[in-house]
């Protein structure tokens, strides 16, 4: 599990940081890794579908509040959902 300040930060990133979007895109277990979190490749969704950028500031205090609690939240982030299913 990770801490909220980790959490806001990759957030911020994701809404804000199109070199690190692109990164994620391309090699999620690796760009996750660089920010000392890890994920094994069965984590990893076979589609990479980020959300937004406006979207994720737009949603970001909401999603942070519900992601917090869960493990799931960086393969959840990378299905390009808004609201766990």
């Amino acid at each position: 599990m990770h801490t909220s300040n980790e959490l806001s930060s990759i957030l911020d990133k994701l809404a804000s940081d199109d070199k690190f979007r692109a990164q994620l895109q391309a090699n999620p277990v690796a760009a996750l890794a660089q920010l000392g979190i890890k994920l094994s490749a069965d984590q990893v969704p076979e589609e990479i579908n980020l959300p937004s950028k406006a979207e994720l500031a737009t949603a970001q205090h909401d999603l942070q509040r519900e992601l917090e609690g869960t493990g799931f939240m960086f393969p959840f982030l990378l299905s390009g959902a808004l609201v766990p299913a």
